[in-house]
């Protein structure tokens, strides 16, 4: 499922804008996909250096991320006057509060390790909201928002350059 919400994205994107950079970046900011997976459809889908996508994407990525930890708790106090997304707060919440033990109990340090899992669920959108419900001070919860995708992120790269030059190297035995 969310691989077919990402190629639905990524085919609007490259059919309505120009840049495949600001394509790359616009990726890196969405939930589902954040830098981790934007570098790697900017390599391989777009065709730019790994390098130049890893600074795009580490950066776009963190956009989003400053408006999360600076109004998501007064919004929410506003919101939750409504029933609706009182329920809808409680339920996100919930979750985040499940999957962000580590951040709990670790506070900054275990943002870092939460953001750096490259897996679903695990990115700087929900390191974000879970530094938030945890009450971690801003600025620690940004840099160690922003050292997680950084290190999720050169994890990524890593599994795929292992896979592409282990694949190659194969290939002479064949």
């Amino acid at each position: 499922m969310t691989q077919v919400i990402i190629e639905y994205i990524y085919n609007y994107l490259t059919s309505n804008l120009g840049s495949k950079e600001l394509i790359t970046a616009i990726l890196a900011m969405l939930p589902i996909v954040e830098a981790r997976y934007a570098i790697l459809i900017a390599h391989v889908q777009m065709d730019i250096g790994l390098q130049k996508a890893f600074l795009i994407c580490i950066l776009a990525n963190m956009v989003p991320i400053i408006p999360i930890l600076l109004f998501v708790e007064p919004i929410c106090d506003k919101l939750r006057h409504f029933r609706l997304w009182r329920s809808f707060f409680d339920n996100l919440f919930e979750r985040t509060k499940k999957k962000a033990a580590l951040v709990e109990r670790y506070e900054s340090l275990g943002l870092i390790l939460f953001v750096a899992v490259p897996l679903p669920i695990t990115g700087a959108w929900t390191g974000a909201l879970a530094a938030v419900l945890f009450k971690l001070k801003t600025k620690y919860a940004f840099l160690s928002i922003f050292i997680g995708v950084i290190i999720s992120s050169l994890i990524t790269i890593s599994i795929y350059l292992i896979g592409t030059e282990g694949f190659s190297w194969l290939k002479q035995f064949h």
